[in-house]
């Protein structure tokens, strides 16, 4: 039987960065018929998420090889890795060449600041929602948004959603349903309230003004990549 042709995925990691907006995605497109997940890096140094966990960088950037799909992940460290010019540079270099071009969480926000979203219908975390707009991209509320070889999802455990997506994309539905029932992706939340227009308004104010401080930091890491383009 022939072998599957090889695809290979290209995970951007950065200081930071929300564990699962990474670990979920990976988990699902890993079981794809020729995967070739890469953990990319500047250095081979691990790199510490926002939860404290450590990550092994698998390539440097510099060594990737040309890459089938690009996903980046997001998660608070996202402020700094929009003002990374090696990033950047490298995430337009290496999207003219990927079948697609992807984030989850505020991962869009660092495609965003590379220009890779202008002109694409695309989604993020709630809280930034709003944000993509700035920068030429088209705001939706779905849970996962594909557009052309654009595809992003919302926030942290939307991963999971859009990773099937694109597994459904690729190698159609019963693949994706077959690593769905691998992984008992099944979800019944114990609480109603995931989405901002589920959540009691109180509760919504509650989440918001505790994020003030981060609200305010996001605004100005988007100052400054408006700033720089």
């Amino acid at each position: 039987m022939p072998q599957p042709t090889a695809f290979h995925i290209g995970f951007p990691l950065f200081r930071g960065l929300t564990h699962l907006d990474l670990s979920g995605p990976h988990e699902i497109l890993s079981r794809l018929p020729g995967a070739h997940c890469h953990l990319l890096a500047h250095t081979l140094e691990p790199v510490t998420s926002a939860s404290g966990l450590a990550l092994m960088p698998s390539l440097r950037f510099a060594d990737a090889p040309p890459l089938d799909m690009l996903c980046v992940p997001g998660g608070p460290g996202h402020l700094q890795a929009m003002g990374d010019a090696a990033l950047l540079d490298f995430l337009r270099a290496q999207a003219s060449g990927c079948r697609f071009v992807s984030a989850v969480c505020t991962g869009a926000m660092v495609l965003a600041a590379a220009g890779l979203l202008r002109g694409h219908r695309a989604t993020t975390h709630w809280m930034s929602l709003d944000r993509l707009a700035a920068f030429g991209a088209i705001p939706s509320t779905e849970r996962v948004v594909h557009d052309r070889d654009r595809v992003t999802g919302g926030g942290v455990t939307a991963g999971i959603d859009f990773a099937l997506t694109v597994a459904a994309l690729l190698h159609g539905e019963a693949v994706a349903r077959a690593i769905q029932l691998q992984v008992q992706y099944a979800p019944q939340p114990p609480f109603d309230s995931g989405e901002p227009a589920q959540a009691a308004p109180a509760l919504v104010a509650a989440v918001r003004r505790g994020a003030a401080g981060y609200a305010a930091a996001m605004d100005e890491a988007d100052r400054r990549a408006l700033a720089s383009r």
